[in-house]
């Protein structure tokens, strides 16, 4: 469902000014090459590139005013006086070339390609020969003198108009050109002749005249005027309008598309006629080296939509030396003015380079890492501008699984490295159906010929992408590599077949559903799937960490619950653990026993043995956790959820307890019949117990513990156990749980202590609501304490604080600071009590309706919300350091890992933020971009 509305213009006002005197056109040598919002970056690159006296195709920018004056109008009208400012610099470029538009003897032909203010790719429309028609191929034939081309330029013109000005499907122009391929026992199209070509531009006619009523249009203008409306409408088209959701594209960032105007260059004249597209640096590494792939004898579109396999570009110093040393030079001479990795395209025509186009280059993390890295020492960029060029997300991509290689396997097939790491998952031939299979919860690996811009949800589906055709700068290489998805392309020895819904690798036959496995880092692709390991951190990564920590001003720690958790957040560079669960250490399977005889024990003794085992096992772990973490601090939460949660459900140990006699009854039976025909001894020998006496005897005591443990069950059940018996009030009323655990910390910490290891616990009460309630633990802390020194002689170190979770928490904060050293937001929590949504519920049942009508911009356990839960935090923040100036104050809930949240965090004065150790490098490089956006705010 498509939600996004049309801001009429970027201060969202409407335009009512539609007056012939606005200016809704520039030329390439007069537009504002800084104003990419009002040229698009493809306009106003193009105009920087005009400006720098690169050899550009002569041009002009139609607006991104008049795209959204446009389309907001009811009657889709174009703006008064467009078309008058684009006749005038048509009739400029006429001037400038000596050709005329539409005009039989010597006609000019020009693209019309799409453009907003951030680079969106092939998420809009572009139609390239505009101003050739029956009319004027002769002349062009005449001016060109090679008729091949003229008639390839044709049939390309009438198929793109075709589908994107007209919407005919591509699939019958398609289903023409592979009968005319077959008939003439060709591959490629490039082998076709002129009369082929020309047969095959009659056939396209007759599609267009079937599927509109009419001819197509053979007057260059009204060519011209209907592909404008086209690429102005590709805003709103659905693959545009998903890729802005997808990347959270909002109007203020990029509103309406604008049109560039080109004078039509071509590759496709021949021999030493080419096409290609270039990066700066390579985009999967971020090493320094033109990288980038060209085709013979072809125009742009064939490079990146994936129609044909090109070579990579060094096979072009050998093909035309010449011209490779001129691409040398341009690569050179974009880097150094733009200060960026850049993604360009080419055509050289009869010899001559023209560059069509610019734009900053997407690269993955590594190669973007990389590449700010040693722009930095190469002195092109600061280290604040290298650190602000890395989206903090983006990270991400660096800390997800790679093929472990220890598994010496055969790949089955192999194509082209587009976009580095692995995946795994199901193979799915369509986007549709790898959508479907991913809201089931499927693993999707979409494999396809080669996909095109309407692929675009399921590239959002899928782990990863697999063509049979195309190259490193194909459309599936570049959008892959901009959501940091493996890619592996131009797997030519695979054979597709979409109606068996089965591919042929070699003699394997890959049918859908079958698992498989990418690795875009090397190309390679393997049936089934591989088994992965953890990746590691590359020294550029360590280095660009190294220098947002450098500038941060807020302090990330890590979500750790075990001592391998904490091993895993030091390497990632955690400063600390901000959340550590105690009852994540219940749950293993050697102590969840221990825990259940605890809640059973009906003798004081009984508790207390239990007790005491569970002391030895939680000190043993803070003891192996304060090692690895010292001399960084540790926050543990004293148990949180309700006992009843260790507890099988009613409904479960109902069951068990059913079986239980149903098999009781059985050995009963065996056994009678075992003693009537074999002696006692030879029953006892038999294998399979408990087949023997003692066999009923453990199925009896079973079923009285399965029933202790379902009575037990029944008084601790709660009708809401969120807002429950829980946290705080578990400690209160069972406190011989929270003196176990505060003694449990305080131990471990001296012996660390004693053996030279500098722990520094802080202790933290869950769900306080109350300063009594923080008072009662903070008192029965301090008896421990006192104890603890006259029992050991020495004094624990600690903090104490409290979790601020309750909405009361937030509204007592001035009074609970008289008692905490610390707070930390749990915005989980703080979140279900502000919306009084239940997540589970919440998640399944509304919340997609409030996200998809817009009531709701985000889920808002996923993105903190600051217009409501932010108010809390700050109004606590404050209250807090009123009573405790020196407060210190973090947050631990999901939202601590959230770059925008973590701004936030930073903007009212947190002193940390906690997360997963996954996201730690995450959030070190949102705490920098946090930092250098007050900086700069502060200079204005």
């Amino acid at each position: 469902m498509l939600t996004e509305t049309i801001t009429p213009d970027r201060t969202g006002k409407a335009d009512k000014n539609r007056s012939s005197k606005k200016t809704f056109v520039y030329s390439f040598e007069k537009g504002d090459l800084s104003n990419k919002q009002l040229l698009g970056g493809k306009g106003a690159n193009l105009c920087a590139m005009t400006k720098m006296g690169l050899k550009v195709p002569p041009g002009f920018v139609i607006t991104t005013e008049a795209c959204l004056s446009y389309l907001t109008d009811p009657d889709k009208k174009l703006p008064e006086g467009l078309k008058e400012q684009v006749q005038a610099e048509i009739s400029r470029l006429e001037q400038i070339t000596g050709k005329k538009f539409g005009n039989p003897e010597n006609p000019l032909l020009v693209s019309v390609r799409s453009g907003s203010a951030l680079s969106m790719p092939g998420m809009m429309d572009t139609i390239l020969n505009l101003g050739l028609c029956e009319a004027t191929i002769p002349g062009l034939i005449r001016q060109t003198g090679n008729e091949r081309f003229v008639y390839d330029a044709f049939r390309r013109l009438i198929q793109l108009f075709g589908k994107i000005a007209l919407g005919i499907s591509d699939q019958k122009f398609e289903r023409a050109m592979e009968h005319k391929l077959h008939d003439a026992g060709f591959k490629s199209e490039t082998s076709l002749d002129s009369a082929q070509l020309k047969s095959l531009c009659d056939e396209f006619l007759k599609i267009v005249q079937q599927e509109t009523g009419a001819p197509f249009p053979v007057d260059a203008n009204d060519q011209l005027e209907t592909a404008i409306r086209a690429v102005f409408n590709s805003w709103m088209g659905k693959r545009a309008v998903d890729y802005r959701k997808e990347f959270r594209i909002t109007p203020e960032m990029a509103n309406g598309t604008a049109v560039n105007i080109v004078t039509m260059v071509f590759g496709n004249m021949g021999a030493d006629s080419a096409t290609g597209v270039g990066f700066t640096r390579d985009p999967g590494t971020g090493e320094r080296v033109i990288y980038g792939e060209y085709l013979i004898n072809a125009q742009g579109e064939d490079v990146v939509a994936g129609i044909r396999t090109p070579r990579p570009v060094s096979g072009l110093k050998k093909d035309m030396p010449e011209q490779y040393k001129q691409l040398l030079e341009l690569n050179r001479k974009l880097e150094l003015h733009f200060r960026e990795v850049q993604d360009y395209e080419y055509t050289i025509e009869k010899g001559v380079l023209y560059c069509l186009q610019t734009r900053n280059g997407k690269m993955n993390a590594a190669a973007l890492v990389r590449t700010s890295v040693e722009m930095v020492q190469e002195g092109l960029l600061t280290k604040e501008q290298a650190l602000l060029r890395i989206k903090p997300e983006i990270l991400e991509q660096l800390l997800h699984p790679m093929i472990d290689p220890a598994q010496k396997l055969e790949p089955v097939a192999a194509g082209l490295p587009a976009s580095p790491g692995a995946a795994t998952g199901k193979v799915v031939f369509d986007s549709d159906r790898a959508e479907v299979m991913n809201r089931a919860g499927e693993p999707v690996i979409l494999m396809r010929e080669e996909t095109r811009p309407e692929d675009i949800h399921g590239f959002f589906a899928a782990r990863g992408i697999l063509t049979s055709r195309g190259g490193k700068t194909s459309h599936a290489a570049v959008v892959a590599r901009g959501m940091g998805k493996p890619c592996v392309a131009g797997a030519g020895t695979i054979r597709i077949d979409n109606k068996q819904r089965l591919a042929y690798a070699g003699d394997v036959v890959i049918r859908e559903g079958d698992f498989i496995t990418i690795d875009g880092s090397d190309g390679n692709i393997y049936t089934g799937a591989l088994k992965m390991i953890e990746p590691k951190f590359s020294k550029e990564l360590r280095t660009i960490l190294e220098w947002s920590d450098e500038v941060a001003g807020i302090k990330v720690y890590a979500n750790a619950d075990t001592p391998d958790d904490a091993v895993r957040a030091v390497d990632f560079g955690a400063m600390g653990i901000g959340l550590c669960r105690t009852e994540r250490m219940f749950n293993a399977s050697d102590r969840l026993p221990v825990v259940v005889d605890m809640i059973l024990a009906e003798k004081n003794e009984d508790r207390q043995n239990a007790l005491a085992k569970l002391h030895q096992m939680q000190k043993n772990d803070f003891i192996k956790i304060f090692k690895v973490m010292a001399p960084r601090p540790v926050t543990v939460r004293l148990l949180d959820p309700p006992i009843h949660e260790f507890l099988p459900s009613e409904t479960r140990l109902t069951e068990e307890i059913e079986y239980l006699h149903e098999l009781g009854h059985l050995i009963r039976g065996v056994n009678t019949l075992f003693a009537e025909t074999l002696n006692t001894s030879a029953v006892n020998d038999l294998p399979g117990a408990p087949f023997n006496p003692e066999g009923e005897s453990r199925v009896e005591k079973m079923i009285v513990k399965k029933q202790k443990m379902l009575q037990k069950a029944h008084e601790l059940k709660e009708i809401n156990p969120m807002l429950g018996h829980r946290g705080v009030r578990l400690g209160i009323t069972r406190p011989e749980i929270y003196e176990m655990q505060i003694s449990a910390i305080m131990e471990a910490a001296v012996e660390c202590r004693k053996a030279g290891i500098q722990a520094n616990p802080e202790i933290m009460v869950p769900q306080v609501s109350l300063p009594e309630e923080l008072e009662n633990i903070k008192k029965l802390t301090e008896i421990i304490a006192e104890r603890f020194e006259k029992e050991k002689g020495v004094k624990p170190v600690y903090r104490f604080g409290t979790m601020i979770e309750v909405v009361r928490a937030c509204l007592e904060a001035g009074d609970l600071a008289m008692t905490g050293d610390f707070f930390s937001f749990g915005t989980n929590d703080l979140t279900q009590a502000t919306f009084s949504f239940s997540r589970e519920d919440a998640e399944n049942k509304f919340l997609p309706a409030y996200l998809s009508s817009g009531l709701l911009q985000d889920n808002p356990f996923e993105i903190l919300d600051i217009r409501g839960v932010g108010k809390l935090m700050k109004m606590a923040v404050s209250a807090g350091r009123q009573t405790k100036p020196d407060l210190k104050i973090g947050i631990c809930g999901e939202h601590g890992g959230q770059p925008a949240a973590i701004e936030f965090c930073y903007r009212i004065g947190l002193n940390y933020v906690s997360c997963s150790s996954l996201r730690v490098p995450v959030a070190r490089m949102a705490a920098a971009h946090a930092a250098i956006g007050k900086k700069a705010q502060a200079t204005l």
